[in-house]
């Protein structure tokens, strides 16, 4: 199997993990990144206001999202970029955990993702006194982006997933995350299937 997957990061309004305001998503197939794509978010209703923390780190203010697509109305785009991909986020339980509350918190549900850390992937590869994104991407040759952009962070994952399966001499993500000793997410079964199963 090829090198495929999607890096996605997520940038968030407030500290409530339905909040988000910003997605970033870069497409990666045989190792190259072949599709970028970024856009502002108008967070869920009740998880909508702006902290003064969050504004610090990225930027995003309030009057920035109000044209914005709706999580509802921006959704299918998101899904429909991301595919059966492998998601590889920085920190991916963060991102993850975005993409399914903001998915609950509209009533939309959403589609059972794997997903591969490239902060896990990061620690096993390089020899680094921090391992916080810019750090990592700079190890992994993508330096000088604009941190807590939410596309100039999907590409810096994208490129420490890139450069670390070169290294190992990994084909896909699966024999990466089997060469560092991690492993891609599944899924949790919902409930009722596992009763079933």
């Amino acid at each position: 199997m090829p090198l495929d997957f999607t890096a996605i990061d997520f940038e968030t309004a407030n500290s409530s993990p339905a909040s988000a305001c910003s997605v970033g998503l870069v497409r990666v197939r045989g190792g190259e990144v072949v599709a970028t794509a970024g856009w502002l978010i108008q967070p869920p209703p009740g998880h909508d206001e702006f902290q003064e923390w969050n504004v610090r780190i990225h930027g995003i203010q309030p009057s920035d999202v109000l044209s914005a697509a709706t999580w509802v109305d921006q959704f299918d785009r998101l899904c429909g970029f991301a595919g059966a991909d492998v998601l590889v986020a920085h920190n991916a339980g963060f991102d993850l955990n975005v993409l399914r509350r903001a998915a609950e918190a509209t009533g939309m549900l959403c589609p059972p993702y794997r997903s591969l850390c490239s902060l896990q992937v990061a620690r096993k590869t390089y020899q680094l006194d921090s391992y916080r994104l810019p750090m990592a991407a700079a190890a992994a040759g993508f330096a000088e982006f604009s941190h807590h952009d939410a596309l100039a962070d999907a590409r810096a994952c994208a490129q420490i997933v890139i450069d670390a399966a070169r290294r190992h001499g990994a084909a896909d993500v699966h024999a990466l995350a089997e060469t560092l000793s991690l492993r891609v997410t599944e899924p949790a079964a919902p409930a009722l299937e596992r009763a079933v199963a």
